[in-house]
């Protein structure tokens, strides 16, 4: 079988057909065999009415008594049915679907597949899957064990199975794929690839079904893996500028710091610094919990290209997190050059869209007057050039795209590209290092600042803020500390029924009349930001109530409260950023998870309320949602992986093995055409430079 033959070979598909196949990017015939089924659902297990048990079911019968309620919660519709089969009746309720109530034939029989469980004193079938008895019977037995095909735009999944069907008998003709070399692991052998695939779309049990689940896991992970490493080998026959290591540079730094460097600083320190050293350029991803002084060791690194003339550029996603860096940085150098006039430090500037007289600025970067610009998306502008930039730093580095990534790291003189450090306070699971981030070396600060306080979370629902939030709330503006409130959307007219920014400041000035609230929101203008900010940071207003944009780059030790509204809406991830807002100085701190509605806690924020430890929450984030966007790279697609688990350290240790000892070998890449186109984008998708 010909993977790259257009899909119009395959019988079934007319022009119209593979017009419609186009336009959701399936091309080629393997682009068609590797649409895998979303789910598979086993209709043995399918139970009559009478004898359902809460829990996940299938049941077979015909709908009827189909209409839509809307409710007195604003923007929720509940669509409402009946579905019986010989033995009785149950309700069904979708929410916000209501074209569910012309989706079904009265007269014909479905499979209905959800949730049986008890919603407001009854017990109701939530949200059911269906589909329709015909079209997984086969000469009139229906098949136990079916696959089930997601919609693409306007195919419907039975399209897809006819078209699959057409091709069953040529599956034993798909070409082996990954290298049967030392290290494979026993299940990678001839016909693998073939056997796989087969199984996952003609399954008859779910024993086979995850037989091949299991090898096409493993080829999504060897693809992955195997990039990053071929990209490490790329990244290794670049050229760098060595920036040798200046002990007494870097002594009077530290002894000049008004506090104590932590073991974890000092070692990640030491390992950037030897990096800095070589001629081939570093690609070092820094991760560190919010607070655990990510800044202070970029700053060390940024003397090193100072002393030897060259440049620094630190690259930020925010002008608020740019400012703060600026301000903390440049007070740092300006006290070290009064007490030390001699040493050769870094001369810094901040630019951003905001900056003024931007012109003369680049002027001087471009000349070399300036050695160490911080800034945002203003550094990537085609007019920003420097005369000899050999440092870049990217903060916050997944909210840059590799195309942003690189245009930074391209300004470096020509035949040289610049050493990279990327900083993160978004703690990388294990199992991200090896994969996505596999062409990286990785440092961790894994030690907070002595004196820094432990944060108490706790879930409230928000019918018991009067009682247990705002006794608490006065407590701590009592004691002149200052707290943010978060809401998720900015004003009435959103989505979804979360509480909006505009609305809650205006509640929080009526009860707290003692306090000023500021209110901040990313519609406002850029300058309108700062000053909101610079405000709370004075503590001339003492609550901010805040979409996210406080998520990153905030720095108020006087700060140890945070509220966050509608918790149930943001991910695990996001929770621990907005927690780390609170407890950087050396008081206690609280943050406050508010929810909504009568559903118990989710897992996420009962794993938020028992832990602060980022690393942990990452790892359980992992397996709850995904990687994300933790990678960055959104202009290069998705990492879209079908099969494989980013959690599934056993298969990850298997193929990064296999991969590392065929990545030895480059050559043999010329051996597997087919590999090497698909590895390609993975390629695109997970280098940094």
């Amino acid at each position: 079988m010909d993977m790259s033959a257009p899909v119009e070979s395959v019988k079934g598909v007319g022009p119209k057909t593979a017009e419609l196949l186009k336009y959701v990017n399936i091309r080629t015939v393997g682009d068609l065999i590797y649409c895998l089924p979303r789910v598979y659902e086993n209709y043995q297990t399918t139970v009559s009415i009478a004898d359902l048990k809460p829990g996940n079911v299938i049941i077979r019968g015909k709908i009827g008594d189909l209409h839509v309620v809307s409710t007195r919660r604003r923007r929720l519709t509940i669509t409402q049915g009946v579905i019986r089969d010989a033995t009785g009746a149950i309700r069904t309720v979708w929410f916000n679907q209501p074209y569910r109530a012309k989706q079904f034939d009265l007269d014909r029989e479905y499979f209905f597949t959800g949730k049986y469980e008890l919603k407001n004193g009854r017990y109701v079938l939530t949200s059911p899957k269906a589909t329709l008895v015909q079209d997984v019977e086969k000469d009139g037995d229906v098949a136990g064990f079916q696959p089930v095909y997601s919609a693409k735009n306007t195919i419907k999944p039975l399209t897809f199975q006819k078209i699959l069907a057409n091709l069953r008998g040529d599956f034993h003709e798909i070409p082996d794929l990954l290298p049967m070399t030392d290290g494979a692991p026993s299940f990678l052998r001839k016909g693998a690839r073939a056997e796989a695939l087969f199984y996952s779309h003609f399954p008859e049990t779910p024993e086979e079904a995850e037989l091949g689940r299991q090898y096409l896991a493993y080829e999504e992970l060897f693809e992955l893996i195997l990039a990053a490493k071929l990209n490490k080998n790329e990244n290794q026959r670049l050229q760098a500028i060595s920036l040798p290591f200046s002990a007494p540079l870097t002594q009077e730094i530290v002894k000049s710091l008004p506090f104590g460097l932590t073991g974890a600083q000092r070692r990640v320190t030491w390992d950037i610094l030897q990096n800095l050293e070589k001629t081939t350029p570093m690609n070092r991803l820094l991760q560190g919990d919010v607070g655990s002084g990510k800044t202070i060791v970029a700053a060390l690194a940024a003397a090193q290209a100072t002393y030897h003339g060259y440049q620094t550029a630190l690259l930020a996603p925010t002008a608020i997190l740019a400012t703060q860096h600026y301000e903390s940085l440049s007070k740092l150098f300006n006290n070290l050059a009064q007490s030390h006039p001699k040493l050769k430090l870094p001369k810094v500037a901040l630019l951003t869209g905001a900056t003024k007289g931007k012109k003369q600025l680049k002027t001087q970067i471009r000349e070399g007057e300036i050695d160490f610009v911080i800034g945002t998306h203003a550094l990537l502008t085609d007019d920003t050039n420097f005369k000899a930039l050999a440092f870049c730093i990217i903060d916050e580095q997944h909210r840059f795209g590799v195309g942003q990534r690189q245009k930074l790291l391209l300004k470096s003189p020509e035949d040289h590209a610049p050493h990279l450090l990327s900083m993160t306070a978004t703690p990388i699971p294990r199992s991200l290092q090896l994969t996505v981030f596999g062409d990286l070396d990785v440092s961790l600060l894994n030690e907070l600042p002595p004196g820094r306080q432990p944060i108490v979370t706790k879930i409230l629902n928000e019918v018991e803020q009067h009682d247990k939030l705002y006794p608490e709330m006065r407590k701590l503006l009592q004691k002149g500390q200052q707290i943010y409130w978060i809401c998720q959307v900015i004003e009435d007219g959103a989505t979804n029924n979360a509480t909006p920014v505009k609305r809650q400041a205006k509640k929080l000035a009526e009860l707290f009349p003692e306090a000023k609230v500021g209110l901040l929101h990313g519609k406002m203008k850029a300058d309108e930001k700062d000053a909101v900010m610079e405000d709370f940071a004075e503590n001339k207003t003492q609550i901010l109530v805040s979409t996210t944009v406080v998520e990153v780059g905030v720095n108020v030790p006087n700060a140890n409260m945070i509220i966050i509204q509608d918790a149930e809406h943001y991910g695990l991830a996001q929770l621990h950023q907005l927690r780390g807002r609170v407890g950087r100085g050396d008081q206690p701190a609280s943050c406050f998870l508010l929810t909504t509605g009568e559903n118990r806690p989710s897992r996420r924020l009962r794993e938020m309320e028992k832990s602060t430890d980022g690393f942990y929450l990452a790892e359980v984030d992992l397996k709850l949602r995904g990687p994300g966007e933790i990678y960055g790279a959104m202009q290069h697609g998705e990492l879209n992986l079908q099969v494989a688990n980013l959690s599934d350290t056993r298969l990850i240790a298997q193929a990064s093995q296999h991969a590392e000892k065929f990545a030895k070998h480059p050559e043999d890449m010329i051996k597997y055409k087919e590999l090497g186109t698909r590895i390609k984008k993975y390629q695109q998708l997970t280098t940094l430079n």
